[in-house]
Formats: structure tokens, sequence, C-alpha cells
């Protein structure tokens, strides 16, 4: 059985109960033209709900743009936002309207708000309080008809205490605060964004990839996934790249995605060595990673629990039961001790049916 990918959709996926709050505070928002602060960890998909506070307004006819802010110099800052006249520097070769100009009528979101310069912090403050810009090089000011929607990851609070960012433009972008909690909290969402992601890859590819294994899925699953969104959709696009059918495997993921069960053939070389020892290896790295518990390590592995259960017993990780309470699942930290009874003690047709 696979997992297939689900169709492309602009929608805001919220399973998880900490999406769906920012997802119904974002339709409420949606409404007015209120500035909304996004915030939250590097890759969380702020620029997501960004697009979707634009898509979902009465401005979605209109433009969306967006800056990253912390990618440009100062001057390169001023000069994309606000514009410039002909001859205000050097290659100025002709008049050029800002982004708040050409947002106008739509949002306009500056991402990575917090990495911008004091001196620009101030020019900024000005014009969001005035509602108008002026070019480089000009004296004229114009105005503008822009929804501003702002996302940062640094705590602008903590800025603010320390000197670094103005009060007054924290107050000023913060009208709303819209805190897009990190992949890790909200594990509901991890599936169906894998398979959105999936699917956007296949289809920008050219690849006839639909979905990914079950052993896939509860890696995805029980992954923390420090760079969040971001590193989920590098993690899909390079199954879609590597699958060598319609579904993504194992072997399809990034090493430090799949853990120790992708990274024994790159640290031990199969060849020389017996089939025997590469499954042996396998299905303790897999035990390994799943804290030793047999029963999510069968189903990691597509194996009856008795086949498991007679494995780990040949390599002499399980002792033969002799009645006596029940043990804890293995501990594979350092070298691996035995233990008296298996999580499931198989009869003997459990075995057969097990493989």
């Amino acid at each position: 059985m696979s997992v297939t990918a689900a169709p492309t959709t602009e929608s805001l996926l919220s399973r998880s109960p900490a999406m769906k709050e920012v997802a119904a505070l974002a339709r409420r928002l949606s409404n007015v033209d209120s500035t909304v602060l996004i915030t939250g960890e590097s890759g969380s998909g702020k620029e997501r709900i960004a697009k979707f506070l634009h898509d979902e307004s009465a401005r979605a006819a209109g433009p969306f743009i967006a800056i990253n802010c912390g990618a440009l110099t100062e001057t390169l800052l001023e000069s994309e936002l606000f514009g410039h006249a002909k001859g205000a520097f050097t290659g100025a070769a002709q008049d050029r309207p800002g982004l708040f100009e050409a947002a106008t009528g739509g949002s306009l979101l500056l991402d990575e708000v917090g990495e911008v310069s004091p001196a620009m912090q101030v020019k900024l403050l000005r014009a969001l309080q005035a509602r108008e810009v002026r070019r480089v090089g000009e004296n004229k000011s114009r105005t503008f008809d822009v929804r501003l929607i702002a996302a940062t990851n640094r705590n602008l609070a903590q800025a603010v205490a320390e000197g670094t960012f103005r009060q007054d433009l924290y107050y000023r972008l913060k009208v709303i605060e819209l805190r897009v909690p990190a992949l890790r909290e909200r594990r509901e969402d991890v599936l169906p964004l894998a398979r959105l992601l999936l699917s956007a890859a296949a289809e920008r590819m050219g690849r006839p990839v639909i979905g990914f294994t079950p052993a896939v899925a509860e890696v995805l699953m029980r992954y923390e996934w420090p760079g969040n969104v971001r590193e989920l959709e590098s993690a899909m696009e390079r199954g879609v790249a590597l699958a060598r059918g319609q579904e993504i495997q194992l072997e399809d993921l990034p090493a430090d995605v799949c853990g120790p069960v992708a990274r024994l053939p790159a640290s031990r070389p199969a060849a020389g060595r017996s089939l025997a020892d590469i499954e042996r290896e396998y299905i303790i790295a897999t035990l390994e990673q799943n804290g030793g518990n047999q029963t999510r390590t069968a189903h990691v592995l597509q194996i009856g629990i008795a086949t498991l259960y007679r494995k780990l017993r040949s390599y002499g990780l399980i002792a033969r039961p002799r009645g006596g309470p029940q043990a804890e699942p293995l501990s594979l930290v350092g070298a691996p001790r035995r233990v008296s009874r298996p999580e499931v003690e198989p009869t003997s047709s459990n075995e057969a049916r097990g493989g």
C-alpha cells in the first residue's frame, strides 16, 4: 500500500489544532487592511501565510509582492522599496518606481524585517506613518495604497530591549501578530504537506511520482524538521528526483532525515559483504532508530513482528524466553544487551504467518 499524493491546492493546510488556530485568525484578518506581523522559525511557512492573507482579501486581484529585507544592503533596499529618479546614482538611467508604488492595490510582504538597518528603520517608519514614499533623488512625495505584511524569525521584542530595533516601528508593524508554529509542533500537518510538496515537485520536474511508501511516511512523521517546511520541500524534491518508480523509498530521502538507515551504505560499502550481513545491519539500525521498539520497527521494515523477533534472536540480541515478567524494549545504545522476553512472544503459528 502506498501513500498517494493529494492534488495541489492553494488553500492553507491546517490539520493540527495549532495551524487551525492560525488559519482561523488569518481568515478573519483577510477582511481588513490592518498591518500584520508574522513570526516563526526560518522555513516555517511565513510567506505562505502572507500569500493566504492576500488571496483571501479584497485585494486578491491586485499584486502580491515580497522582498527579503535581509538580502539587500541599506542603499539597495531603499531604492527597491521607494524607487529612484533618473541620475540619482550611477546606473540610474531612468525613473523607477519602488515596490510600495508597484504593489498599489495589493499587498507588500517585508520578509526578514528584523534585519533592516537602524537608518532604514527610520525611513520605513516615516513611510508607514505618512502612507507616502519619496523616491531616491526626488523631493516629491507619492502616496501608496498597500496592505503591508511583515515577517521575521527574530524576537523583535528582545531586539527592542537590546536597542537594535526601534520600538515605534515595532508597534507600527505589530498591529496584529500571527505566530506560525514550527513543523515539529504540528505533526498532523507533516504528511498532508509532504503530499502537496511531492505533487508540486513531480509536476514541475515532469516525473511520474505519485506518493511514498508507509516506511517513508513513518520517517517523515518521526523527524524533528529543524528546517521546517523548507526542509520538507527539499526532501520531497530530492525524493522525486531519485525515485526509481512511482513511490519515494527510504533510500531516496536525505541521510539526515532518514537517520542511520540511510547512512549505513555510505559508512560500510556493500561490496565483498554477504546479503545476510547487510540485512542484519539494516535491521539493527532501524531498531536503534525506533528506540528499541520492535512493533514500530517491524512496521517500518514491513515484516511481521514474529519474523523480526526470530531474526533478533538469531543475532543474539534476545535470549530465549524462560518465563517471568515481560522485559522492556531493546536498548541499542552502546553494546546491545539481552532481554529475557520480546515485546510479543510468537507462537509457531504466528511465526508462520509473520514470514
